[in-house]
């Protein structure tokens, strides 16, 4: 069943200062039938920014979640969507980077949350304190610049915004701004780190992208029971049998759904669409 005769023809507002409708817009309305805009002057650093000068309100999806509220608010639309990004070692591979995007997309008329993510390993982000202009110059060839912009601080833990400068996309720019900076800092050094704003960051566009391609997805997954949209796991089971001695694993063995409007739930088995484990996964075959 297509769920696109809810959306057909709606305009669906994309709480962003940043440009990420380049990396969702074209998505949503290929997919879903609708007309993306932008709010004008619509501030989402008032949600916190990444150079840690303003300070997330919330969480990651509650932040995102205020965005699209707030979006919603100043235009009167009744759809809006709102991405938010953190950067931490990912969850399963702790020693590697990883950048975890997420989506949320509310829906006042039909009563909808429906939330996509993507995690990925490809990110830049990265920091270095630096005493030189050439220790900035190789560090900026390190992240991929100038298509990834930078961001230079007089110190990464002070939030007076004179002392941070964003958006730094070209070698000249980058030589003045490092200079003026080590002429003020009083240690000898500043620090340097990858530009993560989406306007910036070629890199993390990318997974914005991704995540909206999830959340066309979950819109995608249609309740059995009453038809709504975003049909969405809500809990993952383990215990999917050894293949050897048959005893319960820590693999999953199945996953359960819950309707966000009617709270049907539904178990699928064997969501990976095996039936047994790797006995290198059971704790009993290798300890």
């Amino acid at each position: 069943m297509s769920t696109n005769f809810l959306f057909t023809g709606r305009v669906v507002v994309i709480a962003t200062m940043h440009e990420k409708e380049k990396a969702i817009a074209p998505i949503l309305e290929a997919e879903l039938g609708v007309q993306c805009v932008v709010p004008n002057d619509f501030n989402t650093d008032i949600f916190g920014t990444f150079t840690r000068d303003i300070a997330r309100p919330a969480d990651q999806i509650t932040t995102a979640k205020l965005k699209a509220k707030k979006a919603l608010e100043i235009t009167g639309e009744t759809i809006a969507i709102a991405s938010e990004g953190s950067f931490a070692p990912h969850p399963d591979l702790p020693f590697i980077s990883s950048n975890q995007e997420i989506v949320v997309f509310i829906d006042t008329l039909n009563q909808l949350e429906i939330v996509g993510q993507e995690i990925s390993t490809e990110t830049n982000f990265n920091s270095q304190s630096i005493r030189t202009v050439e220790e900035a110059d190789s560090f900026a060839r390190e992240i991929g610049f100038p298509s990834h912009g930078l961001v230079v601080m007089l110190n990464p833990n002070s939030s007076d915004r004179e002392e941070i400068f964003k958006g730094i996309n070209t070698a000249e720019k980058l030589r003045e701004i490092v200079t003026f900076a080590l002429s003020k800092s009083l240690t000898g050094k500043v620090h340097i780190e990858t530009d993560m704003r989406a306007l910036y960051n070629p890199t993390r566009m990318q997974n914005i992208a991704k995540a909206t391609r999830n959340l066309i997805q979950k819109i995608s997954q249609i309740c059995p029971n009453c038809a709504c949209p975003g049909f969405d796991a809500i809990a993952y089971r383990r215990g999917l049998p050894c293949g050897l001695c048959n005893l319960p694993t820590s693999a999953i063995r199945s996953v359960v759904y819950q309707c966000q409007r009617c709270s049907f739930q539904q178990e699928n088995l064997f969501p990976q669409g095996v039936k047994v484990a790797d006995p290198s996964q059971c704790m009993y075959c290798n300890p």
